[in-house]
């Protein structure tokens, strides 16, 4: 039997030192877990889904995350502000208004810094495989050729998803979104991906979706994806709680 390939990270690949973590969301699907708590302070294997993506951060070496807050704010900053060490942490406070994923970027732009910096979403969970999944993204990430990176997880393997896929991942790595409504992606987003700055420019005004960065850097050819090696889990219902815990017992 044939051996996986897997795909080892260049040692000397700089990792993006800012990161941002979305955990603004208000997480309705979660209900009633969110009637009281921010779904990233939700639990999983005894841990917050926040401090699972810190985790993930820190051990790849990233100095500091910026996070966003606009549901239950004040339980958020103060288990920031509590319960995170080993990497710095600074706040986007969306309080006022909730600016969804792309809307998010903008506001925090000021804080994200003139370098590639990754982008994480609280409610996934990730577990790396042979090598640090963080590692392998900054190791495949070209400057000149990239606008987002984004890591992608094989449908089958998507644990817990419940939509039809996201992208199609052509040999050079380009990526394209799913083919019309109905038809199933081969791809899923993980909720992870480093992005440069120059893609944040000419928004709209409020709240948007990340989605529009992301059709126009593949309409540029300068969208690629990178394949997950390890285990990932989507966590938008309380029933994926426990699927996701088995999960990691048998990983």
């Amino acid at each position: 039997m044939t051996r996986p390939r897997y795909i080892r990270p260049d040692p000397g690949a700089r990792v993006p030192r800012t990161a941002m973590v979305m955990a603004a969301g208000i997480g309705k699907r979660m209900r009633p877990l969110t009637a009281t708590r921010p779904k990233p302070l939700v639990e999983v294997a005894g841990r917050a889904l926040l401090d699972h993506a810190l985790d993930r951060l820190r051990a790849a070496g990233v100095e500091r995350a910026v996070v966003n807050v606009h549901y239950l704010a004040d339980a958020l900053e103060a288990h920031l502000k509590h319960r995170v060490d080993g990497i710095e942490v600074l706040v986007s406070d969306e309080r006022a208004q909730l600016m969804e994923t792309g809307g998010g970027l903008v506001q925090a732009r000021a804080l994200l810094g003139d370098e590639p910096f990754l982008v994480v979403n609280s409610d996934n969970l990730w577990i790396d495989g042979p090598t640090d999944a963080i590692r392998l993204l900054a190791s495949r990430w070209d400057d000149a050729a990239m606008d987002a990176l984004l890591l992608l997880i094989p449908y089958a393997r998507a644990n817990n998803h419940g939509g039809q896929g996201d992208f199609h991942l052509a040999a050079d790595g380009r990526i394209t979104k799913r083919r019309g409504a109905g038809r199933v992606a081969p791809f899923v987003y993980t909720g992870v991906q480093i992005v440069s700055p120059r893609l944040i420019r000419d928004w709209p005004e409020g709240p948007f979706s990340t989605n529009l960065f992301w059709n126009r850097a593949i309409a540029d050819g300068r969208c690629y994806g990178m394949v997950h090696q390890g285990l990932w889990s989507e966590l938008n219902t309380p029933a994926a709680i426990p699927k996701t815990e088995a999960l990691l017992v048998d990983g």
